[in-house]
C-alpha cells in the first residue's frame, strides 16, 4: 500500500528538540490538547492525524503496522526530524513501538500512556472493523468509546465526553477500520528489545480495555523501562488525569 501524506501540525518552540505525539485509533490528535500547554514550554510538539482521521486520507482495505509506520517515517524525513522523542496513547502506543523498533538512532525518548505490547486475539477488532465498514461510525461508537473514561469523570464533565465521542463518529469509517485490522491480534514482545530509547510506561489504575497488567508487562519488556500507575482514571489518562500524566511526561522527555 502506497504511503498516505499525514495532516499534522507543529506547536511549540521551533529550534527546540522535537516529540511527536501519536494519537488512539478513533481520536484526532486534539486528544493532547490537555498536554500541550506543558510540553510546549520546552519542546517543539508534532501531531498527526492517522489514515481517515481529520484532513488524513482513507484508503480502502485492511491495514498494517508497517503502512502506519510508514506514513509518519515519509512525514518526519519531510519535516526534516532527524532525531526526535516519541509518546503514544493506547494502541497509539503500538506505533510508537513500531517506529522505536525500525528507527533506533533516531528516537531520543519513548512515552506510553496507556498501552500495551499484544493484543488479545479475541476478534474484538475485527467485529469493530466489519460493523464500522458495513453501518457506519454510529454504529460503533458506543461500544469502542464505553472504557474511554470513568464514571464519575463522565457525570462531572459530559462536555468532553460528548466531544470527543462526536470526534470519534466523525472519524472515516475506512481509517478507523483499517486500523482496527492493524492492531487486531497484534503481538509486538519480539520489537521491545530492538528498542534503544529510554522509556516511560503510565499505566491506568482503572482501565478496562488496557488495565494495568498490559502496562507492565510492556514495562518489563523494554530494556531500563520505568513504569508508573496513575489511580483516577479509565482508558484516556492523560484527559482524565492531564495533571498527574502531563508531570510524568515533562519530567521523562526533559531528559
Amino acid at each position: 500500500m502506497a504511503v498516505v501524506p499525514l495532516h499534522y501540525r507543529f506547536d511549540g518552540p521551533r529550534h527546540a528538540p522535537a516529540v511527536l505525539l501519536l494519537a488512539p485509533p478513533g481520536a484526532k490528535w486534539t486528544v493532547w490538547e490537555p498536554q500541550m500547554p506543558e510540553l510546549t514550554r520546552e519542546l517543539r510538539v508534532l501531531r498527526v492525524n492517522h489514515r481517515g482521521h481529520g484532513s488524513s486520507p482513507a484508503p480502502a482495505g485492511d491495514y498494517s503496522m508497517d503502512d502506519l509506520g510508514a506514513d509518519v517515517i515519509a512525514l518526519i524525513d519531510e519535516c526534516g526530524l532527524e532525531r526526535l522523542s516519541i509518546v503514544g496513547a493506547g494502541l497509539g502506543g503500538m506505533l510508537a513501538t513500531w517506529l522505536a523498533a525500525a528507527l533506533p538512532e533516531r528516537v531520543a525518548r519513548l512515552g506510553y500512556v496507556v498501552s500495551t505490547a499484544a493484543v488479545p486475539r479475541s476478534g474484538t477488532w475485527q467485529g469493530l472493523a466489519a460493523v464500522a465498514r458495513g453501518e457506519g461510525m454510529a454504529a460503533v461508537v458506543d461500544e469502542a468509546t464505553r472504557c474511554w473514561f470513568t464514571p464519575g469523570f463522565s457525570e462531572y464533565r459530559p462536555d468532553v465526553v460528548k466531544r470527543l465521542a462526536e470526534e470519534f463518529a466523525g472519524v472515516a469509517a475506512a481509517g478507523f477500520a483499517g486500523w482496527c485490522t492493524a492492531v487486531a491480534g497484534l503481538d509486538q514482545r519480539s520489537l521491545l528489545a530492538r528498542v534503544r530509547a529510554p522509556a516511560l510506561v503510565i499505566a491506568s489504575a482503572h482501565d478496562p480495555l488496557l488495565p494495568p497488567g498490559h502496562g507492565r508487562r510492556l514495562a518489563r519488556g523494554l530494556p531500563g523501562a520505568r513504569l508508573e500507575l496513575v489511580s483516577g482514571a479509565a482508558h484516556l489518562a492523560g484527559i482524565e488525569r492531564a495533571d498527574r500524566v502531563n508531570e510524568l511526561l515533562t519530567e521523562h522527555l526533559a531528559h
